[in-house]
């Protein structure tokens, strides 16, 4: 028989640093799961990965038992990654922090394809461009769909 979903948390963690400190404490604290069990199965599982934010979420039943699911780094810190700057630009229209090419584009689509609602490659490519010009990065060359 099936276990009472009672919630769902959803966060965003470095991988292998999960503590009990805010906001993963206070987030699993008032849904009664145990804390500690969490941070310990969260950084056995992501303790290839350090550092990297990674979003997870927590499916938390009515006896208090929990599951969860570690996804893939959000686009907009694999962006940053790729042009290797710091962060975003505070005018994205106006000031240009970086640039990136489109075999870049295709590998951070690729790798959040499955967390993303997309069917085909060309879309989440889109979605990954338009992501960029809202960081304030520039694509060099051409789009692979406009040749």
């Amino acid at each position: 028989m099936a276990k009472e979903i009672s919630a769902f948390i959803k966060l965003q963690i470095k991988g292998g640093a999960a503590n009990p400190a805010p906001p993963v404490g206070p987030a699993l604290g008032s849904k009664g799961v145990n804390i500690m069990e969490f941070c310990k199965q969260f950084n056995a599982r992501t303790q290839e990965k350090p550092g990297k934010v990674l979003p997870v979420v927590i499916t938390v039943y009515s006896d208090k038992s929990f599951d969860f699911v570690v996804k893939t780094p959000p686009v907009a810190i694999q962006l940053i990654e790729a042009a290797k700057i710091q962060k975003g630009s505070a005018q994205p229209n106006r000031n240009k922090v970086g640039n990136v090419s489109w075999d870049q584009v295709q590998a951070i689509a690729e790798d959040k394809m499955q967390d993303m609602n997309a069917f085909k490659l060309d879309s989440a490519m889109k979605m990954v461009a338009g992501t960029a010009r809202s960081l304030g990065i520039n694509i060099t060359g051409s789009a692979p769909w406009d040749n």
